[in-house]
C-alpha cells in the first residue's frame, strides 16, 4: 500500500511540473500567440550597420600621405616625432 503511495506522490509530482513547464513555456512566447499556424514570424530586419571607426593604420589615404611624405623627406633625420604639447 505504501509504494502504491509512492508511485502516485511521483504522479502528480511529474504532471505538477508538466503543469508549470507548459504555463511557462507559454508566456515565454505569448508574442507568436496571436500568429496564426501556418505562417511564419515576420523577422525583425536587423539594424543598419555602421562604419566601425578605423585607426589610422587602416586609413588606406593616410597611408599613401606617410608614404609621399617619406618619398619627399627623403627619409632623411631618424629624429622621433616631437612629444604633444599639453
Amino acid at each position: 500500500m505504501q509504494e502504491v503511495m509512492v508511485v502516485l506522490l511521483y504522479v502528480v509530482a511529474f504532471a505538477g511540473a508538466a503543469v508549470i513547464a507548459v504555463l511557462l513555456w507559454r508566456a515565454m512566447n505569448s508574442d507568436r500567440a496571436e500568429i496564426p499556424r501556418g505562417t511564419s514570424a515576420p523577422r525583425p530586419s536587423s539594424p543598419p550597420r555602421r562604419p566601425r571607426p578605423t585607426g589610422p593604420d587602416d586609413d588606406p589615404d593616410f597611408l599613401r600621405s606617410l608614404d609621399e611624405d617619406l618619398r619627399k623627406g627623403g627619409g632623411e633625420g631618424d629624429d622621433p616625432p616631437p612629444a604633444p604639447e599639453r
